[in-house]
């Protein structure tokens, strides 16, 4: 095997997409507007639904991962970088799981779900900064920052100066 399942493939570019948008919203729009600016609750609305596909999509690709298998690693010959790569791998899946089940525990800690989607009528809370899972929530995301930057480093140091054609596991065209 010389590329990943095609549904992996198609659920790594979507899942990229959908992350770094709801990292950058999550972090310079829905951080920095108070809970009091009106325009909060549909933010609210857009990065909650976002991230519950986002965890879902992981799921389906995870379970769909261990099904199919993986290409063989590019050169056996360098077995601490192969071990490197697949530990990265595996903290962005639990960085994912992580940011979705502390955005799951902060909904349910003040009943995002009610206020956002169902207009309960209660107020957002004045901050979510004493909640436990916003702070999982916040390093979570610092943490899934870091490695993704990590991983697109890695894909173009292996793409552009080893030219090894890592990329064309992770697509549709090749062999």
């Amino acid at each position: 095997m010389t590329r990943y399942h095609h549904l992996i493939i198609a659920l790594h570019w979507l899942l990229a997409l959908g992350i770094i948008f709801s990292l950058l919203a999550g972090t310079f729009m829905l951080a920095e507007t108070p809970n009091s600016d009106p325009g909060k609750m549909n933010g609210l609305a857009i990065h909650m639904g976002i991230g519950i596909a986002i965890l879902l999509l992981t799921l389906v690709r995870l379970v769909t991962r261990l099904r199919t298998g993986a290409p063989a690693p590019l050169d056996a010959s360098k077995a601490m970088q192969n071990k490197m790569a697949g530990a990265v791998h595996i903290l962005l899946y639990v960085g994912v799981i992580v940011m979705g089940a502390s955005g799951i525990a902060m909904a349910q800690a003040v009943d995002l779900g009610g206020i956002v989607f169902f207009g309960s009528g209660n107020p957002l809370p004045e901050n979510f900064d004493d909640l436990l899972p916003r702070s999982v929530h916040g390093l979570a995301a610092k943490g899934l920052m870091a490695l993704i930057v990590l991983h697109v480093v890695a894909a173009i140091y292996h793409q552009h100066v080893l030219k090894d054609g890592i990329m064309s596991r992770m697509s549709f065209r090749g062999k």
